[in-house]
């Protein structure tokens, strides 16, 4: 990839629509299962999904280490270090975000960082690719900011999904925070929330 491609695709306002990013994710991290459309306020090399790209253009920064499950992601995290200052690391064990492949194997998500009971924040924030966030087999979820249950669909989760998400909540306050990608929308599960057994 060429350097003046890395060099682009960043906000061409960044204060602005940066600000306007980070008030769509936390309305989706405050209202789990709710899909929210980020737009496409930033364009970044393969695999990073438009709305992938604007949550770590947003969220991400020098404090911050970032792992991509692919293996082919070397232009993307070029391309994240250069717009974010954000290290991108070889190590999943010390990422602060981490960018899950489609069809990540879900029980291996139990290996990134938890946090810990003084400090539940030093966790990571998982961000999954799906093929759709409406067309796949209904979840029932509960938990804060929802104000009974409710319902969500995305498509093609990995095996081990349900398992895995039940571990995770009966880990709380400890455990991940997963969002849903597709194209430039997301879907945030925090930690909080519950799939409800059919």
């Amino acid at each position: 990839m060429a350097v003046t491609t890395l060099l682009d695709g960043g906000f061409a306002d960044p204060v602005l629509q940066s600000q306007a990013t980070f008030r769509l994710v936390m309305d989706a991290m405050a209202q789990p299962g709710r899909i929210v459309d980020v737009g496409e306020p930033v364009r970044a090399p393969a695999p990073l999904d438009p709305a992938a790209a604007a949550f770590l253009a947003t969220l991400a920064d020098y404090d911050t280490t970032v792992w991509f499950e692919d293996d082919g992601a070397d232009a993307a995290a070029s391309w994240l270090t250069f717009h974010t200052g954000a290290p991108v690391t070889k190590d999943p064990s010390t990422a602060s975000f981490v960018l899950l492949s489609k069809g990540s194997p879900a029980a291996g998500w139990l290996e990134f960082p938890m946090g810990s009971l003084p400090y539940p924040d030093r966790s990571a924030t998982l961000l999954l690719p799906v093929e759709s966030l409406r067309d796949g087999t209904p979840l029932t979820i509960r938990g804060p900011g929802i104000e009974t249950v409710a319902t969500i669909a995305p498509c093609c989760l990995p095996d081990g999904f349900i398992e895995t998400m039940a571990i995770n909540a009966a880990r709380f306050p400890q455990g991940f925070d997963l969002v849903l990608i597709c194209g430039s929308e997301l879907l945030a599960l925090p930690r909080t929330t519950r799939l409800v057994e059919a």
